[in-house]
């Protein structure tokens, strides 16, 4: 009889240690209230993180170094577009090869490109003709303003009850966004107009050159996708040799080697041309890091060119 007093006393203690357990792992795991938003590249998390606060779960698909332009969803990122409640892409062809999965998602969730309410006069059709307009438009912080502003309208509406919580935290940026801007066109304005050209291996800097009156050549395309031809490199070189011009540029997430024969060819032809920094085009630094934000990244470019070219 104690035997069995003692067993059913065992069994209701562990039974207690058990939902106790479960108790906690479900708090732990479970929901927590906040919106999944998930996002392409890091530029884009950015805003999310910044705009959404404390009450958004952000989470970037692409970390630092990767180019979108070649990207492939693995199942861990389908998991995660699955999973979320909202979804925000670039578009613009940027993550060509997942518009098909945007497609998809667009039926089952809130899924937004950024890009969305860019007035067509503010988008640039790239000179080669690989796209109907070039995507990079974070490089005009203005651009970067308006996907600030399209983000916090999908948020608030997707989430009425801390709309207000979003328009202050949008307003609190975008009034960095603004700073950002104002000293971007400050420093580019201090080279000397005879050096104000930037060379990277392709061309996603469009937008940067137009809005900050800096003349813009890139090795490649607007897409990596495409490759660089012995045509390229030369008439490249050519420019650098007959202009005087003392700095290129390597991108962190494009192969150095294209960038390094056109050097190579400057110098056979008695030019020195030096590498004049390292700079973040289609993904930012490490997260962590300053050049993990997008204000940071582009203070960053700024500030590498100007010590560069002045």
């Amino acid at each position: 009889m104690k035997r069995l007093k003692f067993a059913a006393i065992t069994a209701a203690a562990l039974l207690l240690i058990l939902s106790g357990c479960s108790q906690g792992t479900t708090e732990a795991e479970g929901d927590s209230g906040k919106i999944k938003v998930t996002s392409t590249i890091g530029m884009i998390n950015d805003i999310v993180q910044n705009v959404g606060g404390e009450h958004v779960e952000a989470v970037g698909l692409m970390k630092s170094g990767v180019d979108p332009h070649l990207y492939k969803a693995s199942q861990g990122d389908i998991r995660k577009l699955e999973e979320a409640d909202m979804i925000f892409y670039n578009g613009l062809h940027l993550e060509g090869k997942m518009t098909e999965i945007f497609e998809k998602m667009e039926s089952k969730k809130p899924t937004i490109a950024v890009t969305k309410d860019i007035t067509e006069s503010d988008l640039q059709a790239p000179a080669d003709g690989s796209y109907q307009h070039d995507p990079h438009v974070w490089f005009n912080v203005q651009n970067w303003i308006t996907a600030t502003e399209t983000v916090t309208k999908e948020l608030s509406t997707f989430d009425s009850e801390h709309a207000k919580a979003y328009e202050e935290n949008a307003e609190a940026f975008i009034e960095k966004l603004k700073e950002l801007d104002k000293y971007t066109k400050e420093q580019i304005a201090a080279i000397p107009e005879e050096t104000r050209v930037l060379v990277t291996a392709h061309d996603a800097f469009g937008y940067f050159g137009t809005a900050y009156d800096i003349k813009v050549m890139g090795l490649q395309g607007i897409s990596t996708a495409s490759e660089s031809g012995s045509r390229d490199v030369s008439e490249l070189r050519d420019y650098l040799v007959e202009n005087k011009i003392k700095a290129v540029f390597v991108e962190s997430s494009v192969p150095k080697k294209a960038i390094e024969a056109v050097i190579e060819g400057a110098e056979e032809k008695g030019h020195d041309v030096k590498i004049g920094g390292e700079l973040f085009s289609d993904a930012m630094g490490e997260a962590g890091t300053e050049e993990g934000t997008y204000l940071g990244m582009v203070r960053h470019n700024v500030d590498t060119i100007v010590n560069a070219l002045k």
